[in-house]
C-alpha cells in the first residue's frame, strides 16, 4: 500500500510551475501484529474460553471418579456422580486395616527428596555458568557454549544408559581410570545426578540468552565501585535474573515431579528412593480389590504439591516468560 503525495515545486518561474508525485510509502502491520490482533480479538477470546473449558472437562471428571467406588466406576460413568465415597484416598494416605501398603505419603516424600537438589543445584550451576559465559573474557567460551547447547539435542532415552554406566562404574579408558565409580548406584544420588546431567544445558541456554540482555552499563558501573564477579553477580545480576529462575525452577520441578522414567532406571526398584510417579504406575499390578480404582485418587494426591509450587510462583512465572519479549 503507499500514498500519493502532490507537491508543488517553487523553485522554477511561475510560468513553469508543475506538480510532481511522490510515492511515500506506509508500513504495513507486521505478521506478529496480525496474529496478536486475531489472538486478542473478540473471536480469540472466546474459542480460548471454550478451549479451557474442554481441557478441564477431563480434569473434573478425573476428579469425580476419584471419589467413585471401584464398582461404580466399572459400571457407570463419572457424570452419574454414584458410588461417592472416601475410601480410595483412605487406602492412599492411612492405609485399611493396619495395611499402608498402598499408601502414597512415603514415596510423595521420596519424591520431594529427589525434585529439590534436582531443581536447586541444575539452577545454581546454570547461573554461574552462564554469568562466567556471558560476562567474562576467556579462550574458548564459545565453543564451550555451544558444546553445551549440543548436549540438548541427546535423547533421554538414549543418554540414560551411558549415565548409569559412569554411575555404576565411573569413566576409565583401557585400563586407565580416569573417574573411579562413585559408589551412588541404587541410592538417590544416582536419580539427583542423572535429573541434574539432563537438567542444566536447558539451564545454562536460558539463562545466558536472558543475562546477554542486560546492559553491560550495569556491569561496568560496579566494576568501577570496586565490586569483583562474585559481588557482581550476588548483588547485581541475581535480582535480575530472578524471573528467569523462577520460570525454569517451576518447568523443571513438574518434570523431575512427573517423571518416571529416570525414577523407574535409576531407583533400580529401591522403594526406599522410589517416587510417587512409579508407585503410581505399580498400583495397576496390583491385584483384585485394589489397583486400577485407586488411579485417580493416587493422580490427585500426586498434582498436589506442584500445584501448590506453580500458584505460589505464577508471577515470577510469567514475567520470566515475558522477560524480553518487548523491547523498547
Amino acid at each position: 500500500m503507499s500514498t500519493a503525495v502532490k507537491i508543488r515545486l517553487t523553485d522554477t518561474p511561475a510560468s513553469d510551475l508543475s506538480t510532481r508525485t511522490i510515492v511515500a510509502p506506509t508500513s504495513q502491520p507486521s505478521a506478529a501484529a496480525k496474529i496478536r490482533g486475531v489472538l486478542t480479538s473478540r473471536a480469540g477470546s472466546v474459542v480460548a474460553i471454550l478451549i479451557a473449558v474442554l481441557w478441564t472437562i477431563p480434569t473434573f471428571g478425573l476428579f469425580v471418579e476419584s471419589f467413585r467406588s471401584r464398582e461404580a466406576q466399572m459400571t457407570e460413568g463419572w457424570w452419574t456422580f454414584s458410588g461417592l465415597t472416601l475410601e480410595n484416598y483412605q487406602q492412599l494416605t492411612v492405609g485399611v486395616d493396619g495395611d499402608t501398603s498402598s499408601s502414597l505419603i512415603p514415596f510423595i516424600v521420596n519424591s520431594l527428596v529427589i525434585v529439590v537438589p534436582a531443581t536447586i543445584v541444575p539452577v545454581i550451576v546454570a547461573a554461574m555458568t552462564a554469568y562466567a559465559l556471558v560476562w567474562m573474557d576467556f579462550k574458548g567460551k564459545d565453543v564451550l557454549f555451544l558444546a553445551i547447547v549440543a548436549l540438548q539435542i541427546v535423547p533421554l532415552q538414549m543418554a540414560i544408559v551411558p549415565v548409569l554406566r559412569f554411575i555404576v562404574d565411573g569413566f576409565s579408558i583401557g585400563d586407565f581410570t580416569i573417574i573411579p565409580p562413585t559408589g551412588l548406584a541404587g541410592t538417590i544420588g544416582a536419580v539427583w545426578l542423572a535429573h541434574m546431567c539432563f537438567a542444566i544445558p536447558l539451564a545454562v541456554f536460558l539463562m545466558h540468552n536472558f543475562m546477554s540482555e542486560i546492559p553491560r552499563e550495569l556491569l561496568e558501573s560496579g566494576m568501577i565501585d570496586g565490586a569483583g564477579h562474585g559481588r557482581i553477580f550476588l548483588k547485581i545480576m541475581l535480582p535480575l535474573i530472578m524471573p528467569a529462575i523462577a520460570a525454569f525452577a517451576i518447568f523443571q520441578f513438574v518434570w523431575v515431579w512427573n517423571d518416571l522414567f529416570v525414577g523407574l532406571i535409576m531407583s533400580g526398584g529401591n522403594e526406599d528412593i522410589t517416587p510417587i510417579t512409579v508407585k503410581v504406575q505399580n498400583l495397576l499390578g496390583l491385584q483384585s480389590s485394589v489397583g486400577e480404582e485407586l488411579i485417580p485418587a493416587a493422580a490427585f494426591l500426586a498434582m498436589i504439591i506442584p500445584f501448590i509450587v506453580f500458584i505460589s510462583l505464577q508471577r515470577y512465572f510469567v514475567k520470566g516468560l515475558l522477560v524480553g519479549s518487548v523491547k523498547g
